[in-house]
């Protein structure tokens, strides 16, 4: 794969921005030009209040210090099963003690006015559990990545959301990052022709036993956890189109006493209608973090963090790409969810952009675990 470093003299953010106000609206699904321009504050004076739920890594190191740079939200809720954790949030961040919650009083949080949103970041077999109690209590709600563990629970939640007409968005937070934004663009102009060929990785090295190797709860393995982004990343590649078939198979396991109960790395195939084809991968045993798309026209190139939160090196033939300085994805992500919901316009990531990927990594394992093609 062809790779291109960035340099100071490519394309500017500020000329980004003037491509996305003159078109990018209706090329991306409905994303709009102030997802990525200076959004001008909250209405009436007042922020969205916002409930983490689950405080761990994510919460942690990217969502939290992600609400000290948006526009239109706040953190003012917690939900833990650690309350040493919680209140040592609220201690630090300022927030009385009616801000945390745990499992077990969650819904109680229907009588406190300062939560608007609640973003469940819990592993993805008890998402469905909390979405539709989130839904129930009046909340609109954003779900990590992966939507759920089956198709079955994500049907739960968008029903439940639906019901309770409440905004559900997945946190897609790609579909707000400028160079993605970019390859969207690209797909749908056909500047570089049809992204015929793609190829592309995610993977890290795990070497200790966490949820993410629980099937039970995690519903897979570095598939469901990483190669979910190289499957998303190939249909915003195609302009939102679905594959149509997919083939893949289970590479032989390193440690498989470790990884007894899910896949320790996967290979795939996604065919598109139009003739194009991914080819991907995802592992729990090397660390790759790159997308290569080429085009009838054409290339682009993600080398190394196609799928980062930060610091993306991507290029094209037509030359390199920078547009710097980096944004905070998470930041952009929960500003237009606000917006979506203080103007009352539809999240370009919905429920329903998280349940096809979930049919598809479906029909993924299905075709490894039966060697077969497998129709989306």
């Amino acid at each position: 794969m062809p790779s291109t470093t960035p340099d100071p003299d490519s394309v500017s953010r500020r000329d980004f921005l003037r491509l996305v106000a003159a078109g990018s609206a209706a090329l991306a699904g409905g994303l709009t030009s102030r997802t990525l321009a200076e959004v001008s504050g909250p209405r009436n004076g007042r922020k969205l209040g916002v409930a983490l739920v689950g405080l761990g890594n994510y919460s942690t190191n990217q969502l939290r210090p992600a609400l000290l740079q948006t526009k239109l939200c706040r953190l003012t809720g917690m939900v833990s099963g650690r309350p040493e954790v919680a209140a040592r949030w609220a201690r630090e961040l300022g927030l009385p003690a009616s801000s945390i919650y745990n499992y077990d009083n969650f819904d109680r949080i229907a009588d406190n006015p300062d939560i608007d949103i609640v973003y469940v970041v819990t592993p993805p077999a008890l998402h469905a559990d909390t979405v539709v109690r989130a839904a129930k209590a009046g909340k609109h709600v954003i779900c990590e990545k992966p939507l759920a563990a089956t198709v079955a629970d994500c049907d739960t939640m968008i029903a439940a959301c639906r019901a309770a007409r409440v905004k559900f968005s997945v946190g897609y937070r790609l579909h707000f990052d400028p160079y993605h934004l970019e390859m969207m663009r690209l797909a749908h102009t056909q500047e570089l022709g049809v992204f015929k060929g793609m190829a592309g990785e995610h993977s890290f090295r795990l070497r200790k036993r966490i949820w993410r190797i629980n099937k039970k709860l995690a519903g897979g393995g570095p598939m469901m956890d990483m190669g979910i982004y190289v499957v998303h990343g190939a249909i915003m590649a195609q302009d939102g189109a679905t594959p149509v078939a997919v083939t893949a198979y289970e590479e032989p396991k390193e440690d498989p006493e470790l990884f007894n109960e899910v896949e320790e790395s996967m290979r795939f195939t996604m065919e598109f209608a139009n003739g194009a084809q991914m080819d991907g991968s995802s592992s729990f045993d090397r660390g790759q973090d790159r997308l290569w798309l080429h085009g009838t026209k054409g290339w682009m190139d993600f080398p190394a963090g196609a799928f980062s939160y930060r610091y993306i090196l991507c290029g094209t033939s037509r030359g390199p790409l920078d547009f710097s300085p980096p944004v905070n994805q998470q930041a952009l992500q929960m500003d237009d969810f606000a917006d979506c919901i203080l103007t009352g316009r539809e999240t370009p990531v919905p429920g329903e952009m998280g349940r096809r990927d979930i049919r598809i990594l479906t029909a993924i394992y299905e075709a490894a675990r039966t060697g077969q093609r497998v129709l989306v």
